[in-house]
């Protein structure tokens, strides 16, 4: 009796797939599949403010890929400093390009770690409003101070001072302004949209 038996190969498997949460942020009009250089700049700006809150920052942005299931995409430490090193701004600057998949983990992981700090983050801003309407130093604001003090540090050990934009933000009072806009921008991230909203922003202007 003759038998006819199948086999499957072992080796197969299914092909990967993006991870479902990177459909929450629409796919940019561009015309390369990589993200333009404002874009970059943006992203890890946000990234750097989000460092200033947070001690330990880097960590709890790995730990957010992990739980967002995004560590396909920002598998360890190592990879989340390339990225952010494409950047042209950055003293280690590399020459990569940063995809929209990459753009996208970044915007995920800002977006929640900003909402589990909301409550510090309306604080902060609202200590500023009411300090700057008195006029009192903000140095005054212990916690503000020292968001605004951890900021400027990674500021000016992370970014190439030769670079024009870079050079525009020599003196604190100019750095504390790009600090509280930033603060601003991850509060808006936290609301209703915001995440998507803030995404579609870094790509406006971008001819497709």
């Amino acid at each position: 009796m003759n038998l006819s038996v199948s086999v499957m190969p072992t080796n197969s498997s299914p092909a990967q797939s993006k991870p479902m949460i990177l459909d929450n942020l629409p796919d940019p009009a561009i015309s390369k599949w990589e993200c333009p250089t404002r874009s970059r700049q943006q992203i890890d700006l946000i990234l750097l403010a989000i460092e200033a809150l947070e001690l330990g920052g880097s960590e709890a942005m790995l730990v957010m890929a992990k739980q967002l299931e995004l560590e396909d995409i920002i598998k360890n430490r190592v990879v989340l400093w390339r990225v952010r090193c494409s950047n042209p701004l950055r003293r280690s600057y590399i020459r990569r390009p940063l995809s929209v998949e990459e753009a996208k983990a970044l915007v995920l992981i800002a977006s929640y770690l900003a909402r589990r700090m909301t409550v510090l983050i309306r604080q902060l801003l609202l200590a500023y409003q009411q300090m700057s309407e008195k006029q009192v130093p903000l140095e005054q604001h212990f916690r503000l101070s020292e968001y605004l003090e951890r900021f400027r540090i990674h500021f000016r050990s992370r970014m190439n001072p030769r670079r024009a934009k870079v050079a525009f933000y020599s003196t604190d009072d100019k750095l504390n302004e790009l600090a509280l806009s930033l603060l601003s921008q991850l509060l808006f991230c936290t609301g209703t949209s915001g995440m998507e909203r803030f995404w579609i922003s870094l790509f406006d202007g971008e001819v497709p």
